[in-house]
């Protein structure tokens, strides 16, 4: 038997190829979805360039926030649709705005005011193409968050997330932003929430990826080690 062909050899080389043909999907997928992440620019997939700048706040001396007995974790002076609002932070998980003039606490934010604070948010003067409001309890996958929220839709395709309890802008998500989404989501093989990266089926195809390339790197030793000398080794007559 030739040097590189003992049976321990044989079935290493038979095992080599049924990993490959195992793990070769997974590692297609994520070179691809890697390829891609990493020549996105990332400030453009999080929508910075849609971002207009915040103006300042006004020369104001605000009044402390109600705060209807409950406890708070925050109090936040924002600039938010061109107005200065109080962000209250409750202990509890709630938020509420309120007014800095009289400290009164504000209604929650109604659909025109959701739009109107979204094209404050954004530069240029693309078209606003659907308002659409989600509970805390549903929230669209790309939101990320469990907040009640008005996604005001414009017809690039772009998403700003508006908080309908304070009016804060909470995401940006542009299509781009969608795609790395869904990429990172094949990427980590856990395309439900596209957070888990420590879910069972990326552990396991890791492990046999891993697996394969060490038997490969096994078998290319072995056969560098096993190939024959080839020195003075004289020529064949023309």
């Amino acid at each position: 038997m030739r040097k590189g062909r003992t049976p321990r050899m044989m079935a290493l080389r038979k095992c080599h190829v049924r990993l490959g043909w195992l793990i070769g999907v997974p590692l297609i997928l994520w070179t691809g979805s890697g390829l891609f992440m990493a020549a996105a620019p990332i400030e453009r997939v999080r929508g910075a360039h849609l971002r207009s700048e915040a103006p300042a706040l006004p020369p104001i001396t605000p009044i402390a926030p109600m705060l209807e007995g409950r406890a708070a974790d925050q109090l936040q002076l924002l600039t938010i649709g061109g107005k200065a609002v109080w962000v209250v932070a409750y202990k509890d998980g709630g938020r509420r705005r309120a007014d800095p003039a009289d400290g009164a606490l504000l209604p929650a934010v109604g659909a025109s005011e959701a739009s109107a604070i979204a094209r404050a948010a954004r530069r240029g003067d693309e078209a606003i193409v659907s308002v659409t409001r989600s509970d805390a309890q549903h929230p669209p996958l790309d939101l990320r968050r469990e907040r009640p929220a008005w996604a005001v839709q414009f017809a690039d395709g772009a998403r700003f997330y508006i908080d309908a309890d304070t009016g804060e802008l909470m995401a940006v998500r542009t299509r781009l932003w969608r795609w790395f989404d869904f990429l990172w989501g094949l990427h980590i093989m856990d395309l439900q929430t596209r957070e888990d990266v420590n879910n069972p089926l990326l552990v396991i195809f890791a492990a046999l990826a891993f697996g394969g390339m060490l038997i490969g790197s096994i078998l290319m030793f072995r056969r560098r080690k096993a190939r024959p000398r080839t020195e003075g080794k004289p020529r064949a007559k023309a």
